[in-house]
């Protein structure tokens, strides 16, 4: 799962949770969401009989959780959890990673991946009055303590700094970006 820590930002977990079951909702997703403990879990699939009948269908999961200090949200495709089993094993939702079932095309989880974090995204930047960037020496992937100057995270590798379009200057708050996300060409030797 894609793992973002927002320092300083208490979301309004209700309001995000209403905001991301919209995008779905819109898409004519099957969506379910959940409390366990302080995270507030969302999924959202595409639902057919045979995923239905062998139990192997999978979801887009978000999780979002605020911490001390901020608030962490994770985005990744997992298992379709079955509500009624899920108050039987919320330690071992609590305690073990959940299990990624590759079931669905990888444009299709691109695409509501980078759909919902972008509404992420906007929701933490009107909390906040502003686009959130890292607190200097913290990962703004995972939160993390880093040395001073140092250009990517020793805990998680992600990198530090913002890097800008040779083309048009916009900066890229997405590291791992191939192509600049206002006018769409090559990043840096990427494509």
């Amino acid at each position: 799962m894609d793992s973002r820590y927002y320092p300083g930002v208490e979301a309004d977990v209700q309001q995000l949770v209403a905001e991301l079951r919209k995008l779905f909702d819109e898409g004519d997703y099957e969506v379910q969401t959940m409390q366990v403990s302080q995270t507030a879990v969302l999924q959202a699939r595409k639902s057919s009989t045979l995923r239905d009948l062998t139990g192997l269908s999978s979801a887009l999961t978000i999780k979002i959780t605020p911490e001390h200090g901020g608030t962490r949200v994770e985005i990744g495709m997992q298992k379709w959890f079955d509500k009624a089993a899920v108050a039987a094993v919320v330690a071992m939702f609590l305690a073990a990673p959940l299990l990624v079932v590759p079931a669905l095309g990888a444009y299709w989880q691109y695409r509501l991946t980078e759909d919902a974090w972008k509404i992420v995204e906007e929701h933490v930047a009107r909390k906040a009055g502003g686009y959130v960037p890292p607190l200097p020496g913290r990962c703004g992937t995972c939160g993390a303590a880093n040395v001073a100057g140092s250009d990517y995270c020793s805990t998680c590798g992600a990198a530090l700094r913002a890097t800008k379009c040779e083309s048009c200057g916009a900066e890229q708050r997405d590291p791992n970006a191939r192509f600049c996300s206002r006018c769409g060409k090559p990043l840096g030797g990427k494509a």
